[in-house]
């Protein structure tokens, strides 16, 4: 199943019962799990919620035999094969933070557009194969990245907005291939971390920060791991220390869940935010961040509004 099978069940399901909407899309190999109705929250709460999600047909038919106006909920990640932007307008207008990654190069590669009840907007991408991409949120930006250990709520489901049934439906499909996302790039964009006014405890004292000092702080961190690794990567950067000394170093935190292919996005990161990397300039820049740019640089109501028809 590719998101843009995926984006023909949805289009094909647009007036469809839910518990069918949700057998075809298990029958297709997309793992399902009901949701409350007009609503967004797991109903399974005895169990794991959208862990557990299956494509197991009988499982589903039960659960949509017993809450029939159930909302479709599906994992995102390697679960699915499918991960989300999702562009929230509550708070903060997630458009704005949204305009400023397209002109940035950082967005482009989505197979489709969903417009949620509330007015955001779902932008779906093809998962890595074989990566790990976490969830995360940039609550400042008003955009939230839904990976692994996520979930998003799938057309045709229905929400009520000021008394009105609204659902989840797509809005605009690419005219480019596909590609996935480099959510890390794009959370470095939207939330950078805020580099400390002075260095870890440990490291005060030692002079000069080398790369090796900033690895061995970082391999006895267990939290946070990835900003905190952007941060050491500005600082290296500011240092003058070549890229490629510091990604070695780097290189040498490799863990289970943290992968020498993560930490090698996030290091050139932090050098392309300090002085730019000469091998990455331009990189996603220009192909294909032109059909994500028509619909997004417009206000929100005629970026939704062109798509209407289908």
């Amino acid at each position: 199943m590719t998101v843009r099978d995926l984006s023909a069940l949805f289009l094909d399901s647009t007036d469809r019962p839910l518990p069918r909407a949700a057998r075809e899309l298990a029958s297709a190999g997309v793992p399902v799990f009901p949701v409350a109705p007009r609503d967004k929250v797991p109903l399974i709460r005895h169990g794991r919620g959208f862990r557990d999600a299956t494509t197991n047909l009988a499982q589903v038919d039960t659960w949509w035999r017993r809450f029939p106006q159930a909302n479709i909920g599906v994992p995102t990640g390697a679960a699915s094969g499918l991960v989300v932007v999702d562009v929230d307008v509550h708070g903060t207008n997630g458009y704005d933070a949204l305009n400023r990654a397209d002109r940035a190069g950082l967005i482009a590669g989505w197979e489709f557009l969903v417009r949620s009840p509330t007015g955001g907007l779902h932008l779906y991408y093809p998962a890595e194969p074989g990566a790990e991409q976490r969830s995360w949120q940039a609550g400042n930006a008003g955009i939230d990245f839904r990976g692994d250990g996520g979930y998003i709520v799938a057309p045709p489901s229905l929400r009520v907005i000021d008394g009105e049934t609204v659902p989840y439906r797509i809005t605009e499909l690419a005219t480019e291939p596909a590609r996935p996302l480099d959510a890390g790039r794009l959370r470095g964009f939207l939330d950078p971390p805020r580099p400390p006014r002075r260095l870890p405890t440990q490291m005060r004292g030692q002079g000069r920060t080398g790369p090796m000092k900033l690895a061995n702080w970082l391999g006895g961190e267990s939290t946070d791991r990835n900003r905190k690794l952007f941060w050491a990567s500005c600082v290296l950067a500011e240092e003058g220390v070549p890229y490629r000394d510091a990604l070695e170093a780097m290189l040498t935190v490799e863990q289970r869940d943290f992968g020498s292919r993560e930490i090698a996005r996030t290091v050139a990161s932090g050098y392309k935010r300090i002085h730019g990397d000469p091998r990455l300039a331009g990189k996603n820049s220009a192909s294909g961040a032109g059909t994500a740019r028509a619909v997004v640089d417009a206000a929100p109501e005629d970026r939704l509004a062109s798509a209407r028809g289908l």
